[in-house]
């Protein structure tokens, strides 16, 4: 199955996009089910309840209430929720690294200058 057929079967039933946002599934594990069992399994129904389009439908109305600024407040928490602190972490460590090595590479060291002696001082003058 295509990821273009996919993308028609969730846009058919928004029911999935919501449980995708409210982090009980992933995209991941809803395309390897639909490319295992197909559009039409018995595996779908939980995803397409009644009182799940009920509840969609009360959520709509709700969501169109709010505000711009409250949808994408909710999209940043959803993000937030759904990152992988550990490879949030590697990153910080690695552009920590890299800042410390442009520091260490621009930064100007005073260097001890070297000063010739005079040509006409002698050892122990």
């Amino acid at each position: 199955m295509s990821k273009e057929t996919f993308k028609r079967f969730v846009r058919s039933h928004p029911s999935l996009v919501r449980k995708v946002n409210e982090g009980n599934t992933s995209w991941q594990k809803l395309y390897e089910m639909y490319d295992l069992y197909g559009e039409n399994h018995s595996i779908w129904n939980p995803y397409f309840n009644d009182s799940n389009i009920g509840q969609m439908n009360k959520e709509t109305t709700a969501n169109t209430q709010s505000t711009i600024g409250d949808t994408s407040l909710k999209e940043i928490f959803n993000m937030i929720k759904s990152m992988d602190l550990d490879t949030v972490k590697k990153g910080v460590d690695g552009l920590q690294k890299a800042v410390v090595l442009l520091q260490d590479l621009t930064a100007t060291k005073k260097q001890d200058q070297y000063q010739a002696r005079p040509l006409y001082r002698h050892l122990e003058d």
